[in-house]
């Protein structure tokens, strides 16, 4: 059975940070030194009271509003990627479903994924169309990771942004979806996390350090050690590009664009040119949006379609916090 992606639509929150405002905080950077080494001049800040399920609505009524094939009463599903839920309960997904206002006789459920969440979410949603479960699956991402950053981490600040997507996936639509390559690590758990106020440790720690270079560490706040990221990422990505392309029986150059995770331009670049990619086939969309985590390769898509360069084979590549990987094939008109 052949499964599709058939809209996808993107929000962004009205608060926006700029390179500017943020060396206004950090005199010791430059907007040249920030914009030239990760490729990112502003990102968008979700509100105070401003949640990523309320994110992941405006997405999906976006999408609503800009699709004429689209209704809401269609929608058999609901699947929510993020790691910025509401409450430890109910599942925010169940109140997606109320202030969509969509049917009562569907599914609704989150799970938690950062950078390889979009892949995984369109795992599990061609599983459900394939499987008869669904024929409309809404997949959302939505991430308020700016909450988790402490004011003083100049380098997590620069890199983060805040934003939702909205995908349907379903029986016809421009994109098929291909074969999936997956994978988990989870002895690298550590080196991207926020350690308290979850089960394992539910109180704030108030450990608040200093490194001898002024960054703040603490088990409070998001903790990113960019190193080992990196090293994971050189390891993980091209194996991963290997396999997709395998699993779907394509050859390197059958791929007519690579989208993958827009973490930062410098890893991307570095990623490109080792793994052999043409600058022209590797789509970058992280300048005024930054890394907004689950919902980067499907913001990307959504302007790429905009642009009209999706044609042919699209290898969605994404990758990050868990360790977890996802790559996936898609074939457009």
């Amino acid at each position: 059975m052949k499964v599709f992606i058939k809209a996808i639509a993107e929000y962004l929150p009205e608060t926006i940070l700029t390179n500017e405002e943020l060396v206004k905080e950090f005199p010791e950077w430059s907007v040249e030194k920030v914009s030239g080494k990760i490729g990112i001049y502003q990102r968008h800040i979700s509100g105070e009271n401003e949640t990523a399920t309320d994110m992941a609505v405006k997405a999906a009524e976006s999408l609503f509003a800009e699709s004429e094939s689209i209704y809401r009463n269609e929608i058999d599903y609901v699947l929510f990627c993020t790691q910025s839920p509401d409450y430890k309960l109910p599942t925010s997904a169940c109140l997606i479903q109320t202030k969509l206002g969509l049917r009562k006789d569907i599914g609704a459920l989150d799970f938690n994924l950062g950078c390889s969440g979009y892949v995984y979410g369109l795992s599990i949603a061609k599983g459900l169309v394939c499987g008869g479960i669904a024929r409309n699956v809404l997949l959302l991402t939505a991430e308020t990771y700016t909450k988790y950053l402490h004011p003083q981490d100049k380098g997590n600040r620069t890199i983060f942004g805040d934003g939702a997507s909205a995908t349907i996936v379903s029986t016809e639509g421009f994109a098929e979806i291909g074969n999936f390559s997956l994978g988990t690590d989870g002895t690298g758990a550590e080196n991207l996390i926020v350690k308290t106020l979850g089960s394992r440790c539910p109180n704030r720690l108030n450990d608040l350090a200093f490194d001898e270079s002024g960054n703040p560490k603490s088990s409070d706040y998001l903790f990113m050690n960019g190193s080992e990221i990196f090293n994971f990422t050189l390891e993980a990505v091209p194996a991963l590009v290997k396999d997709t392309i395998s699993k779907n029986e394509l050859q390197f150059n059958d791929i007519n664009l690579f989208v993958f995770h827009q973490a930062n331009k410098y890893i991307m670049n570095f990623m490109r040119k080792k793994i052999k990619i043409e600058e022209p086939k590797f789509y970058y969309y992280l300048e005024n949006v930054a890394n907004t985590v689950s919902s980067t390769i499907p913001i990307a898509l959504y302007h790429a379609k905009q642009e009209n360069k999706l044609h042919g084979n699209i290898l969605l590549a994404g990758f990050g916090v868990g360790y977890s990987w996802g790559g996936v094939i898609l074939m457009a008109d």
